[in-house]
């Protein structure tokens, strides 16, 4: 029995080596920027720390373009629930780690990432909680919050473009999830930073979030993203285009702020939304007896009906999406995978075994549509057929 024990653990450690020599050939670490000169602006994370980004310079060809991705990392919508990022890395850059891996989208290889691989790219650290979007002058005296995403983004911008960007020939906004939306929402005003002459676009990744039901039948979302507009005085750094049509909360939904997007954009997003799936369609307080649970873990282990609303979902994202209207200078790839942010994971951007639509991986999709070499608009058929998925499992 002890040996058959050893033997496991013997087995399994081998198998985490592999991990981590695979890891270490497709990514790299790359040390914090910490922007102190943001503090005397009042540009600072939610507990009044600086805000702070990852640089891995450009080199040859690639010295002057610039890709700029904006972190991931949800939204709080009160003073409680910003209260719980105070203390971690989404609320304060003291709890960032010094260093952070970059891959994907972000890799300095051109064997992983073609197209990108020897430009300037950056890694901004998410600390505001609103996807960039507020500024509120009070500070809160009971606790001490600081609620100027707004103003976090333009620093840093700024801090860039006096690190070399200003003279950006090609430049890019991306982001991941809340960064994702991000990338939306300031994709006109990142383009206006930047001189005349330099060819802007912007990519979105799992950042395309919907207005829709949940499982109870309630516009739980909606009722979300007010609270966050709200506490975080987003309304005035929303687009304008979408502001002066409808209420500031629905502006933060991409279907509603993207329309009158001016530079062109990219939007990279599983039609089944592991994350949109849990929180949007089946959140706890829409499914009190826990019967999602499994099935928000590993979509193979949904029910039938289950499968139905999944379905259900999918179309009320391709409406979402269908929203935007017909536009040739948008691209995306809809892939009908269970997963939330594909572009910063090597698997999932580059590798042989990617996700691919058109026999085209993200990397490959994205990189034409940006160098004008093709356009790119495809969707996928419906879960399951996609057989090139990375389907997301959770643990726990």
């Amino acid at each position: 029995m002890d040996r058959i024990m050893i033997g496991g653990l013997h087995k399994w450690l081998q198998i985490l080596v592999c991990m981590l020599i695979v890891l270490r050939a497709e990514s790299f670490f790359v040390d914090i920027t910490y922007v102190q000169s943001a503090v005397a602006k009042g540009a600072v994370c939610l507990d009044g720390s600086p805000p702070a980004y990852h640089l891995n310079r450009g080199s040859g060809a690639g010295i002057n373009n610039w890709l700029v991705h904006i972190e991931g990392g949800g939204w709080c919508n009160n003073a409680t629930t910003c209260l719980a990022r105070r203390n971690n890395r989404l609320g304060s850059s003291k709890q960032m780690v010094k260093q952070l891996a970059f891959s994907g989208i972000l890799s300095n290889k051109p064997q992983f990432n073609p197209d990108f691989y020897n430009w300037n790219r950056i890694k901004v650290r998410y600390c505001d909680g609103a996807s960039f979007t507020g500024d509120v002058e009070e500070v809160d005296p009971a606790t001490k919050l600081y609620y100027r995403g707004a103003r976090v983004f333009l620093a840093i911008m700024e801090d860039l473009l006096a690190k070399g960007m200003k003279n950006a020939e090609n430049a890019v906004l991306s982001g991941c999830s809340a960064g994702g939306l991000t990338s939306i929402l300031h994709c006109d005003s990142f383009k206006a930073l930047l001189p005349i002459g330099t060819k802007v676009k912007c990519f979105s990744d799992a950042g395309y979030f919907i207005n829709t039901k949940d499982v109870s039948q309630a516009q739980h979302i909606e009722a979300f993203y007010n609270d966050v507009v709200t506490t975080h005085g987003s309304a005035k750094n929303l687009p304008q285009s979408c502001t002066l049509k409808m209420k500031p909360s629905l502006c933060f939904f991409p279907q509603n702020a993207a329309r009158d997007i001016r530079t062109p954009l990219f939007i990279t997003n599983a039609a089944y939304d592991s994350w949109q799936i849990k929180n949007i369609l089946a959140p706890g307080v829409a499914d009190p007896h826990g019967l999602w649970h499994n099935c928000k873990a590993d979509i193979t282990k949904c029910s039938a009906s289950q499968l139905e609303t999944m379905q259900g979902f999918r179309l009320d994202f391709l409406n979402a999406l269908n929203e935007l209207g017909v536009s040739r200078s948008r691209g995306y790839f809809i892939n009908s995978c269970y997963a939330h942010c594909q572009t910063e994971m090597q698997e999932t951007w580059l590798r042989s075994d990617s996700p691919m639509l058109s026999n085209k991986t993200i990397a490959k999709a994205i990189g034409d549509w940006y160098h004008d070499r093709s356009p790119f608009q495809k969707i996928d058929c419906p879960y399951p057929c996609d057989k090139t998925c990375h389907n997301r499992i959770f643990e726990g």
